[in-house]
């Protein structure tokens, strides 16, 4: 196979992929908005946390195997294929007529969204030199940033005027623009070869994921359901290794996977994702709740962490011009634990300055985490692999994700329980179960301190993570001295080790 010949039109290519992009991007924030007046109309509250999981677990789990897919048939007809599931999805979620068939359409809708960033990122591999790359996920980086400001406003304004359906229908016609685009812009020259699809392990995969995943957000379900899933995540974990190692068409090469550069830049991704769900979940409740500002002031501290990520990674190609790419991880990396930090500085006094100073700064640490290790485990593999490797990133990440909001969520509690008693706890427990809770929380000083004491043992777990992260980047083998030029050799090089 070829990669995706050179006369494809790379400008329209990249926007394409942006709009593509942005459709999955702001899908999170404004079903998040619109979710309220959905449950008024369709009631079954019990489900609500299902229409996000459901979705979540089909687009995790999928990633991979659109990876193997697109490196089997080649990158559009497997991008044009999810896009269009993901449209039917969109489709039918708007048509839902109870929270059951809501989060089925969900799961459909994920199932497509799961080709779309592997896919798209793998495209921007095959068409930019490392060199390039920085500008392009800069760009790319400022669709998700982007999408966190509008998809809030955009779900108000839509279920305020039209219709909650309209949420996902709006997806209807940017969809069928990107398909266009992508047909007409995108110019690839597939070899046809006879590829046998391992549907086994696509399946023994999916099972275990699922598994995994749903033991990780599912925490508070009775222990025997948790031992069940858990039983099910090993059998089928094993039975697809076995199912791997004697396939000749892997879904996953585990030869791939355990190369080093794969293995540790797979590593780092995971630990990152965990630190960065961290401090989206947990700093939004200090600003509030301790430090008691609004949900706007709160929203501002995160919103430094997207500022920081598209800077560093479009600033990328002069670091490594300037320093070589082996110094530029190493040591922007450095800023992600550093501004991890700062959090536990933080003080019921504090200006919310200080929050946002740290999120900015482990922002401006992951964009070069991500990009360095993105572009290096994808100039290490030929063409036909690139989609594989790229997919392993981002279900790593994703995966820290998940991880991390668990883990994270029960140091919380953990610092709860050990901080609050009696009375004191009856009231931090009732202030937090209330919308307004936050809020009236910091006017009670006693709780108040319960609630940041708490929350300081999160924050000791994200610098803990942020500090094994930037670890994890001395594992990832650079050759030293290496500049943009050698960057395809270097990571070859690094990838046979």
């Amino acid at each position: 196979m070829s990669a995706p010949s050179k006369q494809s039109n790379r400008t329209l290519v990249v926007a394409t992929i942006m709009l593509a992009t942005f459709m999955v991007a702001i899908e999170a924030t404004i079903v998040a908005t619109a979710m309220p007046r959905i449950v008024g109309q369709l009631g079954g509250f019990t489900y609500y946390s299902w229409v996000f999981s459901a979705f979540l677990l089909a687009q995790s789990t999928t990633t991979v195997i659109y990876g193997k897919l697109s490196d089997i048939f080649g990158r559009k007809p497997v991008l044009v294929g999810g896009i269009l599931v993901f449209l039917v999805g969109s489709l039918f979620c708007g048509l839902a007529w109870s929270m059951a068939s809501l989060i089925v359409f969900r799961l459909v809708q994920g199932l497509g969204a799961g080709a779309i960033q592997p896919v798209t990122m793998t495209i921007i591999g095959d068409l930019f030199k490392l060199e390039e790359r920085g500008k392009v996920q800069g760009v790319m980086a400022t669709v998700w940033a982007t999408s966190a400001v509008v998809g809030p406003l955009a779900g108000g304004i839509i279920v305020d005027t039209i219709s909650w359906a309209w949420i996902f229908w709006i997806n209807l016609p940017i969809g069928i623009f990107s398909i266009l685009a992508f047909m007409v812009f995108l110019k690839e020259d597939v070899a046809h070869k006879d590829a046998k699809i391992d549907y086994l392990g696509a399946i023994l995969f999916s099972i275990s994921i699922i598994a995994l995943l749903t033991i990780l957000t599912e925490t508070d379900a009775p222990a025997w359901i948790l031992i069940a899933f858990a039983v099910v995540f090993v059998v089928t974990g094993i039975l697809f290794v076995l199912q791997e190692k004697r396939t000749p068409e892997p879904i996953i090469s585990i030869a791939l996977w355990s190369r080093r550069l794969v293995a540790t830049s797979n590593a780092c991704m995971l630990l990152a994702g965990m630190a960065l769900i961290g401090l989206s979940t947990i700093l939004p409740m200090y600003v509030q709740g301790v430090l008691g500002r609004s949900p706007v002031v709160a929203g501002f501290t995160l919103t430094m962490l997207v500022v920081g990520w598209p800077l560093s990674v479009m600033l990328s190609s002069r670091f490594f011009r300037a320093f070589g790419i082996r110094n530029t991880l190493r040591v922007g990396s450095f800023m992600f634990p550093f501004g991890a930090f700062f959090l536990l500085f933080l003080t019921p006094d504090s200006h919310p300055a200080v929050a946002g100073a740290g999120s900015f700064f482990m922002g401006f640490g992951m964009g070069l985490i991500n990009l360095t290790s993105l572009a290096l485990v994808q100039d290490s593999v030929e063409w036909s692999m690139r989609g594989s490797a790229t997919a392993s990133i981002i279900f790593a990440r994703s995966l820290g994700n998940t991880l991390g909001a668990t883990v994270l969520g029960a140091i919380v509690n953990a610092g709860i329980n050990h901080y609050a008693t009696g009375e004191a706890a009856n009231r931090l427990h009732n202030a937090l179960n209330e919308p307004t809770g936050l809020s009236e929380l910091a006017g009670d000083p006693t709780v108040r301190s319960i609630f940041d004491a708490a929350l300081h043992w999160s924050f000791w777990g994200v610098v803990v993570v942020a500090v094994l992260t930037f670890a994890t980047t001395w594992l990832i083998p650079i050759s030293r001295g290496v500049k943009t030029g050698g960057a395809g050799s270097a990571a070859s090089e690094a990838a046979s080790h």
